[in-house]
């Protein structure tokens, strides 16, 4: 699992700036088969696509799932490309990819549904939960809070095996300075199926129960089934398959989301509609938790603050929230805008790809 990138950080937010909302869509695919880019030229379709296919050629990206929302609907639904480039297996609507790191806000929205009902308040220090032998040692871990996590503001490390001798270490007082960590979100994973008396298969069924069923997410899973294991793409390298990183039962809070664009957007949208939560749990997973310090390299590409789950920057036309993800072999973004009612998801079976980023540049043309 790999920290999200400065860069692709940066496509989440460049990309509000790519659209405005079109007034003429309907329900469903492109019925104009035009977009709309923030300068309200017109762009069709068919030049979007061949744009992408030579694109894809260019950075080896074999394959994509992509989604545009406009006024809270999908207008825009587009896979191309290879699932399996040796068997050239083509990617449908129903292929299926990794989408890493937009585990996390997925998993904070979840959260807030146990906040909601009492189970889990969000300044107890989790370790009056279930203490964590991994980091007892630091008795500042016992600080440690769900806010904390869903901000990253644990002081805890992306991920141990990314430093020598891989041992779980805290880098400053928590709650004190912002550090991307996915190990803080396995802890709350862990204290959350603690708190439900569960394991991994249990969270995902209660997550399936919770979230997945209420808002019809037929493909988008933490645990993975046979049914999305056999119609997921293989991740590529370097034009290259790369192999299963993680047991796809293992429930990675932090990594393990599978999805593809449609499935996913229903999530997006239920955002925007604010369904499944409050209001007040809407209004705490959207305000500010962190802002970033002037300097910050993600502030200078445009995100301002954090907040439970998301990263988000602020706009002309008001705020907008989203979170890119990497696995060995793909990479992801989304962003929603819910005051304009704007959404883009894409999924992609490319290690470290930019083509999020060389597809919104082109939408920007005047």
């Amino acid at each position: 699992m790999h920290l999200i990138t400065r860069r692709l950080i940066s496509i989440i937010f460049l990309a509000i700036v790519l659209f405005i909302h079109n007034q003429g869509y309907t329900q469903g695919t492109n019925s104009k088969n035009t977009l709309k880019n923030l300068v309200g030229k017109e762009v069709s379709t068919d030049s979007i696509e061949v744009f992408l296919d030579a694109q894809m050629k260019a950075l080896d990206v074999p394959g994509l799932s992509l989604v545009i929302i406009n006024n809270g609907v999908v207008v825009y639904h587009l896979v191309k490309g290879y699932a399996n480039i040796d068997k050239k297996e083509k990617v449908t609507g129903w292929t299926i990819f990794e989408g890493a790191s937009l585990s996390k806000p997925l998993f904070a929205y979840f959260i807030m549904g146990f906040v909601e009902q009492g189970k889990l308040d969000l300044d107890k220090p989790l370790y009056e939960y279930l203490p964590y032998e991994d980091i007892a040692y630091d008795e500042r871990y016992k600080k440690i809070t769900t806010r904390m996590v869903l901000t990253h503001t644990t002081g805890l490390p992306n991920w141990r095996s990314d430093h020598e001798g891989g041992k779980l270490f805290i880098s400053f007082e928590p709650g004190s300075a912002f550090q991307y960590s996915g190990e803080g979100y396995q802890y709350l994973a862990q204290v959350l199926a603690h708190i439900l008396e569960t394991d991994d298969a249990g969270l995902e069924k209660i997550y399936q129960e919770r979230v997945a069923r209420p808002l019809n997410l037929k493909y988008t899973k933490y645990l993975q089934d046979s049914e999305n294991m056999k119609n997921k793409a293989l991740g590529y390298k370097d034009g290259k398959a790369v192999g299963e990183d993680e047991d796809p039962k293992k429930f990675g809070s932090a990594f393990s989301i599978h999805s593809e664009a449609l499935d996913f957007s229903k999530w997006l949208i239920a955002l925007m509609d604010k369904e499944g939560l409050s209001e007040e749990s809407f209004d705490e997973l959207f305000k500010t938790q962190v802002i970033l310090p002037d300097g910050h390299p993600q502030k200078q590409e445009g995100i301002t603050d954090w907040t439970l789950g998301f990263a988000k920057a602020t706009m002309p036309f008001g705020s907008a929230f989203g979170h890119g993800g990497n696995n060995p072999g793909y990479a992801s973004v989304f962003i929603i805008a819910p005051e304009t009612r704007w959404g883009y998801v894409m999924f992609t079976n490319a290690d470290q790809s930019q083509l999020p980023m060389v597809f919104l540049q082109y939408l920007m043309t005047p």
